[in-house]
């Protein structure tokens, strides 16, 4: 293509696609579901592709699924993904597609992220005859903790192997279309962590005949603050949050056991590793000053998002040829969230991108971020996503990480 209808045709195709992209979104959204099942979703993405020219690949893990589009040449593949869970939390957006089941709220923007996905692939199916190799839409569930993108590895749906993987991730707290992406660690490696303080129940007015595990459960709370300040290097960072403390059952008792549940982030092998070690010996040590015990448990979740350096920088040239040199941002610093597109990338070469989606009329800086109950999202940021999904697929077919759209 030359560069006039590489930056104009795909951005056109993305518009011309609203309308269907955000009634799909917006159905998807009032009907969220959790983990690595989603079959109303899959349902609605399916017959959203259906009469195209994609080969459907699923697994038993799954309710996800594969859907491959195969140019008339056989040369190189890429995978564009999108998640398609939702969050275990009631939505107080008041939108008029708000979540019709209470407790599961499309709070990550993946109901955009399907949206996007399937705009993507009614694009490059019309334009089947101009790619130079094959696309695979990866629909993914279960991204919010719950592995569904190793789970579709694990099942074989991408095997063979793609030669490179692209993701967009919504962000309503970068400027509304703009994208954003970095070279190396994008977001963190994320486990779970939980503890059990097991001291001796007595009677609320006499704590001296008991083992009290709360104190105990809150001493160890900020001494894994103290831990983070003092023992791991400040520029190879780890965060430990404990969000949940559970304990009790009325006031007059002390309990015998109070739980922790938390979680670890970090972006290299040793500071993740020296966080582990650190977290077990403050753990223990101060149950045993206290004549209590603690049963330490370390749940390994997702690794590393990192980026590949050519992948990226044909991410930022994809970007500026489609819409201007001021639509990309090369992020200072990583993120501490985590994805698990990161098990994709520690197999193919491949980026992550942020697609901003502020609000009409709000604050990038102050608007509710992922994962908040009263976040939305600028709709009107999908036409880009589905330009940039385009764009980055038929340069990357077309040059590899050599593709240069300008």
């Amino acid at each position: 293509m030359t560069q006039q209808s590489f930056s104009g045709e795909w951005a056109e195709a993305g518009r011309a696609l609203m309308p269907e992209m955000v009634a799909l979104r917006r159905a998807i959204h009032a009907e969220p579901e959790l983990g690595l099942m989603t079959p109303k979703t899959t349902a609605k993405a399916k017959a959203a592709l259906a009469g195209l020219p994609l080969e459907i690949v699923e697994g038993p893990s799954t309710t996800g699924f594969i859907a491959l589009l195969r140019g008339p040449a056989n040369g190189r593949t890429v995978l564009l993904r999108g998640d398609m869970d939702a969050l275990p939390l009631h939505e107080d957006t008041g939108l008029p597609f708000t979540s019709n089941d209470d407790g599961k709220m499309h709070a990550c923007g993946h109901d955009t992220h399907v949206a996007m996905l399937v705009g993507a692939a009614k694009a490059l199916c019309a334009r089947r005859e101009q790619l130079a190799g094959s696309v695979m839409f990866m629909f993914q569930p279960g991204e919010e903790g719950h592995h569904g993108a190793r789970y579709m590895l694990d099942d074989g749906l991408i095997d063979p192997l793609p030669d490179a993987a692209f993701a967009l991730h919504m962000a309503p707290n970068l400027p509304s279309g703009m994208f954003g992406s970095r070279p190396g660690p994008l977001l963190a490696a994320a486990d779970r962590i939980v503890l059990t303080v097991t001291g001796k129940g007595g009677h609320a007015s006499q704590p001296h005949l008991a083992v009290d595990p709360i104190p105990i459960a809150c001493e160890i709370v900020t001494a894994l603050q103290s831990l983070v300040t003092r023992r791991i290097p400040a520029f190879d960072p780890v965060v430990i949050t404990v969000a949940r403390i559970t304990s009790g059952t009325t006031n007059n008792v002390i309990p015998e056991t109070a739980e922790l549940e938390g979680t670890i982030r970090s972006f290299s092998p040793e500071s993740r590793a020296l966080a582990h070690e650190g977290l077990h010996r403050v753990a223990t040590n101060i149950a045993a000053a206290h004549l209590a015990n603690v049963s330490v448990e370390i749940i390994p979740g997702f690794p590393v998002t990192n980026c590949d350096s050519k992948a990226v920088a044909l991410a930022k040239a994809t970007a500026q040829s489609l819409f201007g040199d001021a639509s990309w941002l090369t992020m200072p610093s990583p993120i501490m969230g985590a994805e698990d597109f990161s098990y994709v990338l520690q197999k193919v070469p491949g980026v992550m991108v942020m697609l901003g989606a502020t609000p009409e009329g709000g604050d990038f800086q102050t608007c509710c971020g992922l994962h908040s109950n009263r976040m939305v999202l600028d709709e009107n940021a999908m036409a880009r996503g589905v330009a940039m999904h385009c764009a980055y697929a038929e340069a990357f077919l077309s040059n590899g990480f050599e593709g240069n759209p300008t």
